[in-house]
């Protein structure tokens, strides 16, 4: 009893120090207006997305659409056009954040703060798309790291739910929305599990027992997907055909070699054909399986320490290189790392520039790629003609922590506000010492 009251206590605690923070700190950034006029952006250097850079770039977008783009000399026309000059400043079409839990949590040791999960192990109905939040304080921290558009997506048990793309501005989820139910999320059951020994009290690796009969429950739920008729009427078995017919990807999260292609197999045999690899920390040791495969990666380890002691300190920063150069398809997501550092994406992307990619592949790893991977680079992801004026402005090179600073920002067209509650403390306490100099 005693240990219940103080667990009470305790959580009690925690939630109105939390309200009191976000009631004295809080601020969140009212959404953009529409863009009200054709705007052109004079003398950047243009970052395609695609690994073309334009020096003294000329792009104009009107009505949220980019119209045109190319260098001064092209003569392209700006007349009636709202004239930025930005001579010498990068402009970078919006990083695409993969696997995310963005707007779904806010603090992890909160669970009403936490709505990225359903209890069970299969969980295909759950949609993250009505449940993101739009007044997350984390999202401003995302968007002046150039983060403009995410792929949220649930977590837990075998089968998670559906992921959607959300551009990191609007007033709900409906205005957020971008693309709705991209894919559902399996987490493929791990041969191993760490569990700490009840001998010694250290962690160990053993053998995960319930793995048959994880791997049995998911091919139930698929021979009675595919038999599915529609009566009765099941939820699950109903949010399951559009990844049977095509319809959606199917998302799987598996990280070593012998996951990685049972789970793939798995897939093939209920004829599922739009597959994508998340997380995927083994990929290099089954490189060859994956290509014959053709699919794509979303790889989350490149900040991670190696999986094994007799691997180089820096394998998991080659590694996008190497599967890059092998010919698979590469995405960076945030997946593996904690919500509230995933605004680090351009930066691991920079990690990856520093161990064998050239700067303009790495940037497409988290631009033109992952939209690719997540069906939306029809919108987003490069900058062309035709799709979303979504981008932003750098003072230096995005991907470089220590050059990095983000100006301003386009989500489709609007010119989104950028200050938020870092920003605001970063000015009180600027102020603060600053008089004690004086």
């Amino acid at each position: 009893m005693r240990k219940i009251l103080e667990d009470f206590l305790f959580a009690a605690a925690s939630f109105f120090l939390l309200l009191i923070v976000s009631n004295s700190n809080a601020i969140v950034p009212v959404p953009a207006e529409d863009q009200s006029g054709p705007i052109a952006i004079l003398g950047a250097v243009i970052h395609i997305g695609n690994g073309q850079v334009i020096g003294d770039g000329v792009i104009t977008f009107d009505e949220g659409i980019i119209t045109a783009i190319g260098s001064l000399s092209d003569g392209i026309n700006t007349a009636g056009h709202l004239l930025i000059e930005l001579q010498g400043q990068h402009l970078y079409p919006g990083f695409v954040l993969a696997n995310t839990t963005l707007g779904l949590l806010e603090v992890g040791s909160i669970r009403a703060t936490a709505d990225v999960f359903e209890e069970g192990d299969i969980n295909a109905s759950v949609r993250s798309a009505i449940a993101y939040n739009t007044d997350s304080e984390i999202i401003p921290t995302q968007r002046f790291n150039g983060i403009l558009t995410a792929q949220v997506a649930p977590e837990g048990g075998l089968i998670s739910g559906s992921s959607s793309v959300f551009k990191l501005d609007g007033w709900n989820w409906e205005d957020a929305l971008l693309h709705p139910d991209v894919g559902i999320h399996m987490h493929w059951p791990s041969f191993t599990q760490r569990r700490r020994s009840p001998e010694t009290g250290l962690f160990e690796t053993v053998d995960n027992e319930n793995y048959d009969g994880q791997k049995q429950v998911l091919h139930s739920l698929f021979q009675n997907a595919q038999s599915y008729t529609g009566e009765p009427l099941n939820l699950n078995l109903q949010a399951l055909q559009p990844v049977l017919n095509g319809g959606a990807k199917l998302f799987i999260h598996a990280d070593e070699a012998k996951e990685i292609i049972s789970a793939v197999r798995f897939a093939r045999e209920y004829g599922i054909s739009d597959v994508v690899l998340v997380g995927a920390a083994d990929a290099l040791l089954v490189q060859d399986f994956i290509i014959a495969e053709s699919i794509p990666v979303i790889y989350e380890q490149i900040h991670a320490l190696p999986s094994m002691n007799w691997h180089g300190v820096d394998k998991q920063f080659k590694t996008p290189f190497l599967l890059q150069e092998a010919g698979i398809k590469v995405g960076i997501g945030g997946g593996a790392t904690e919500l509230q550092s995933q605004r680090n994406l351009p930066f691991f992307a920079g990690t990856a520039a520093a161990h064998g990619l050239d700067r303009e592949t790495a940037l497409s790893l988290i631009t033109l790629n992952n939209a690719e991977i997540l069906g939306v680079s029809d919108r987003v992801g490069s900058l062309e003609v035709g799709k979303d004026a979504t981008m932003f402005v750098s003072e230096g090179d995005a991907l470089d922590m220590r050059t990095s600073k983000v100006l301003g920002a386009y989500i489709q067209g609007r010119d989104i506000d950028l200050f938020g509650t870092q920003q605001e403390l970063y000015e009180r306490f600027r102020d603060k010492y600053a008089k004690q100099v004086e």
